[in-house]
């Protein structure tokens, strides 16, 4: 056999080898891409339960203003009135990242896909901050002028280091939340689950492709 030949078969076996690499590359990031839709599609019962009793909530609560109005204290009202805003937003934050789900598609450039899993993390961890700061109206709603007349300076002295503390927990939380703190153990506490699990594993799951595509 000629030098020629033996060159011609190497070349056609070492271009055979890159089209089966290639093929293997494709094939990895298709697989990859059908994961991470999986694993987002995960998310979605726990976003739509959500919404579901976040909606059924609000109702209840506003329900409770308009007909109490006239006769409740101060404290409830104001605490009723907090508790129904912020539960709004939260709802209003887990529609939106319902949308984002739904427009993660995998022929679209990974860039893109990127920063709406950005978009989903960082929701993620507004919604978590916002719901930390009812904490302390739940110190509130069933106050009353006529309880700390009833109970005096001991409630009072009671019920105002029971509100500051939650107070100064939803702040801490809310100033603290953030993905710098993920590997902290209370992070770690209170992120986890269906919630965030599967968007983290997806996340991975993209830079992976992303280092196939650059190879």
């Amino acid at each position: 056999m000629e030098n020629t030949e033996i060159l011609d078969l190497w070349k056609n076996y070492s271009q055979q080898l890159e089209a089966n690499l290639q093929l293997n590359k494709q094939l990895t990031r298709d697989i990859t891409g059908l994961k991470v839709q999986s694993l987002l599609a995960s998310m979605k019962p726990g976003k739509v339960l959500a919404v579901v009793i976040g909606i059924l909530w609000c109702l209840g609560v506003d329900y409770l203003l308009i007909h109490l109005w006239s006769h409740a204290s101060l404290f409830f009202l104001v605490s009723a009135l907090l508790q129904s805003a912020i539960t709004s937003i939260a709802i209003g934050i887990y529609l939106y990242q319902l949308v984002l789900i739904q427009q993660v598609n995998m022929d679209d450039p990974i860039l893109a896909t990127q920063e709406r899993l950005a978009r989903l993390l960082s929701s993620t961890l507004w919604v978590a901050r916002l719901s930390w700061l009812q904490l302390p109206l739940w110190t509130t709603f069933f106050l009353s002028r006529q309880l700390f007349v009833e109970n005096g300076l001991p409630a009072i002295i009671f019920q105002i280091l029971a509100t500051g503390l939650f107070t100064g927990l939803a702040i801490w939380l809310f100033v603290n939340i953030r993905i710098d703190h993920r590997d902290q153990k209370w992070f770690k506490l209170l992120f986890r689950g269906k919630e965030w699990t599967p968007m983290i594993k997806a996340m991975d799951m993209i830079d992976k492709i992303e280092d196939y595509k650059s190879e």
